[in-house]
């Protein structure tokens, strides 16, 4: 017979019972101080508004941001600029992340290839991507696909470093004992490998969530008439620094909402690992 919760409970001891009741109070005073903190930052930026602390045509307000929100969403425009940012990243990210990874797959499969490709990865890596901006203009042309393409070029390099060096750090004893069952390569790459690099594999997620937003921002500097980039340029030509300030808070929440996506199916892939 199965145990019900209760009965599983009623055999936990008083001191974990204890440590459990504490880590939850923890985690709770951690929400609550964080939540606390965003609302003071934009009560004091409002009041510092209001009192000419701060110029609020430059710094704007909260209250003007709202302003800024309500008309964006009566004009109809502000999810169309949402959902193509969106879009643009989450496709960066996802190309990004693959063909890193199944780069970073032929490294550790081939050493040869990994001497070969060294240093020109390690020159990509210090190149500033950005400079190449016009080039992928001028070769993809304008639109989407130039925007997912700069995203794509800024984070698949640190995506191929950063697995490749997890892959590189499992522990050789694990893959010797392997191969001296006969596994082969793409065994141990099943077994071991991939299993053993899912906290790499994680972190380079989390890492590219980032780059990926500064790619297809930066992107849209250049080339969009339409996305959260096109705004935050139309505002500043413009001087409309409310629709600025808005955009960039957009941006902020969708990065934040991207980033625990992630960590989501970070606990997913340590399940499974």
């Amino acid at each position: 017979m199965f145990m019900s919760n209760v009965d599983k409970t009623a055999y936990i001891s008083k001191e974990h019972q204890a440590y459990l009741q504490q880590r939850d109070s923890y985690k709770k005073r951690v929400v609550f101080a964080q939540i606390g903190l965003l609302v003071v930052f934009f009560l004091l930026w409002e009041i510092a508004g209001n009192l000419r602390w701060i110029d609020p045509f430059i710094t704007s307000q909260p209250t003007r941001i709202m302003r800024t929100l309500v008309s964006l969403h009566n004009e109809g425009s502000l999810y169309h600029h949402i959902a193509i940012t969106v879009m643009e990243t989450v496709a960066g990210f996802i190309l990004g992340t693959i063909i890193g990874t199944m780069v970073a797959v032929a490294l550790w499969w081939s050493k040869f290839l990994s001497d070969v490709l060294d240093p020109y990865l390690v020159v990509l890596n210090s190149l500033p991507k950005i400079a190449l901006g016009p080039i992928l203009i001028v070769w993809i042309g304008h639109g989407a696909p130039a925007i997912i393409a700069m995203a794509l070029l800024i984070s698949v390099v640190v995506t191929i470093l950063g697995v490749y060096s997890g892959f590189t750090q499992v522990e050789p004893e694990k893959i010797r004992l392997l191969e001296s069952f006969g596994a082969t390569r793409a065994q141990v790459l099943q077994k071991v490998i991939l299993p053993a690099s899912v906290p790499t594999i994680v972190s380079a997620l989390k890492i590219n969530v980032g780059l990926s937003w500064v790619g297809v921002i930066v992107g849209e500097f250049l080339v969009s008439r339409a996305g959260l980039g096109y705004l935050i340029v139309y505002g500043g030509q413009v001087f409309k620094l409310d629709l600025v300030m808005t955009s960039v808070l957009i941006l902020a929440v969708a990065a934040a909402l991207m980033y625990q996506a992630v960590v989501l199916l970070e606990k997913h892939f340590l399940n499974w690992q």
